[in-house]
């Protein structure tokens, strides 16, 4: 507890400093101005008259600021009570670096101000500017980055192919684009659910607002309530002392991505169930709840309806989940696609690797045609990537992939049968693997395949639906 004499000497050091840090302004700065309450000059500095070049220092006490320096921002500082620290003051054709305080009394009231002129030159502060101006474009440089990183690069046109299959799900697609539901996009890996995902968002009315994407397989199960909620500061040993914010806030406004939605675990998503349904959010460590505007979109390779029904997946939340479902098709049902696709890829791969850009011949394509493709579009980027660093010619040829897919020209397209097969079932083999070899080297193109093997187009049609193999196009 201080003593009496203690706060006497406390109190008659700090009068001491003020007193001096006064003259220390005084005699320091190019200009010190007091005003009162009424915004009139009690008191100035013996430079400040030099510099306003006022011939009489008490000819202008008791006068309005204003009427002394017509520029003068003291009337302000007393009437509102906030300093103005840093600002840059003309006079006649001067410019002085001000800065201007509020005075109050022991109970707290404005009873004047002070003004104290901090560079008699705007360009003293050139230093203290350029840095700032440094800091400012770098913090600019790093949002713009950070909302290029959030933006979307793929459009429906990405998804390449003309093939039935492709076209339904685009259409669907297109048509989730103009909503604002759910939509759950099933299909194998690597068929481009998250290509889709992004091409919905750019063509939807939240195209400009961001887009985030979480990998729920990728994340450990212990840090994804933080990823998707947040952390409130301090919430635990080691917590930023800012706090954190989740992908929901992250997304505001905007699309978020869940892929691989039936990895999650069931008490995260009773909670990602609770966020969708009452649209708020609690960060982990808060008792604070955020409300969020965003946009679901879930992906997965699983067969989700399957999970609800043997308890892995809850069933609410598949049902809030599944409002519009997309079924992306893996590549093996939509190989007439194949030619684009794989001309696509090879040209996105090629620029990639600095190579020139390379075709793949009629043999190659029909070749990769008899592949099943459990990687889908993926696994045919792979397969193209290697084809074209261990090629140097103009074309990729069968003989290049063979390489790397081994065996194909003996995979039956069909299971074998357990009993000796007969004439019919051979002749309508050989004719599947002709048909499907015939439209994959045409580009898809069945006119020209029916040409190809010397029938008509009516004929090839006819064929195609006896032999069941439009899912194998």
């Amino acid at each position: 507890m201080p003593t009496p004499n203690f706060a006497a000497e406390a109190e008659r050091i700090r009068q001491r400093v003020m007193d001096t840090l006064l003259g220390a302004f005084s005699e320091l700065s190019e200009g010190l101005l007091i005003v009162d309450r009424e915004a009139r000059i009690v008191w100035m500095n013996e430079q400040y008259p030099h510099h306003l070049n006022i011939p009489d220092p008490a000819a202008v006490i008791g006068l309005p600021v204003e009427e002394v320096i017509p520029n003068s921002q003291m009337r302000s500082v007393v009437t509102t009570g906030q300093p103005i620290m840093l600002d840059i003051m003309d006079f006649g054709t001067d410019s002085f670096v001000v800065m201007r305080l509020p005075v109050r009394d022991e109970a707290g009231e404005i009873i004047g101000g002070f003004g104290v002129v901090v560079f008699d030159d705007p360009r003293q502060l050139a230093p203290i500017v350029s840095r700032f101006q440094n800091l400012r474009h770098e913090l600019a440089d790093t949002r713009r980055k950070l909302d290029e990183a959030r933006r979307t690069k793929y459009t429906f046109a990405s998804f390449v192919g003309a093939s039935p299959a492709c076209l339904s799900v685009k259409d669907q697609a297109r048509r989730a684009a103009r909503a604002s539901s759910p939509v759950l996009i099933i299909g194998e890996t690597g068929t481009g659910k998250e290509l889709l995902a992004q091409a919905i968002h750019s063509a939807s009315p939240r195209a400009t607002a961001p887009f985030v994407a979480v990998n729920i397989a990728a994340i450990p199960e212990t840090l994804l309530e933080s990823e998707f909620f947040g952390v409130a500061p301090g919430a635990y040993t080691g917590a930023d002392r800012k706090g954190r914010s989740g992908k929901f806030e992250l997304a505001q406004g905007g699309t978020l991505f869940l892929d691989e939605i039936g990895d999650m675990s069931p008490s995260l998503q009773a909670k990602l169930l609770r966020a969708l349904q009452e649209k708020e959010i609690e960060p982990v460590g808060s008792n604070r709840l955020i409300q969020v505007d965003v946009r679901i979109i879930a992906a997965t390779s699983r067969k989700l309806q399957q999970e609800v029904d043997e308890g892995r997946f809850r069933a609410d939340l598949f049902y809030r989940l599944n409002v519009m479902t997309l079924q992306v098709p893996p590549l093996r049902e939509r190989l007439e696609d194949l030619p684009i696709i794989a001309e696509s890829l090879a040209d996105t791969v090629a620029r990639r690797l600095g190579e020139p850009p390379r075709s793949l011949t009629p043999r190659a394509l029909a070749y990769l045609a008899r592949h099943n493709w459990p990687g889908n579009v993926r696994e045919l980027a792979n397969v193209l990537e290697r084809g074209l660093l261990m090629s140097d010619a103009d074309s990729l040829e069968r003989e290049d992939f063979e390489r790397i897919l081994p065996g194909l020209e003996a995979r039956p397209a069909s299971p074998p049968a357990s009993r000796p097969r007969t004439l019919d079932e051979v002749q309508q083999e050989a004719e599947r693997e002709a048909i499907v070899a015939a439209i994959a080297a045409a580009a898809g193109n069945k006119a020209q395949a029916a040409r190809n093997l010397g029938i008509s187009r009516a004929s090839l049609y006819e064929k195609i639906s006896a032999l069941g193999i439009a899912g194998d196009l």
